[in-house]
């Protein structure tokens, strides 16, 4: 029997399948946004903890994404600044704002 099993994501289309094995949690949330919580599951045909694990799932790859993009770009090997015939600007010429004013 197969511990794994592909469900469709809140925007409808089947994403990676996702462990069937999960740890239950309670969370505590003012009525507002209980209620809030209840009609966007019920909207999307899903139950409240449905809906609140695909949304932390999303999240957390989001996060994971970033992440893996932050260091792809801290990996990169600096380059070197090339000054027009050498010259490297004065503090005056970079923090000239005459345009703007």
């Amino acid at each position: 029997m197969s511990n794994w099993q592909a469900q469709p994501d809140i925007d409808g289309t089947i994403g990676f399948p996702y462990f069937v094995h999960m740890k239950n949690v309670t969370v505590t949330l003012p009525e507002d946004v209980a209620h809030w919580v209840r009609v966007r599951a019920a909207q999307n045909d899903y139950s409240v903890s449905r809906w609140l694990a695909d949304m932390l799932e999303k999240m957390r790859s989001q996060e994971d994404e970033y992440m893996i993009a932050m260091e792809r770009f801290l990996a990169r090997k600096t380059r070197e600044l090339r000054w027009i015939d050498h010259q490297k600007p004065t503090r005056e010429e970079l923090h000239d704002r005459t345009g703007l004013r």
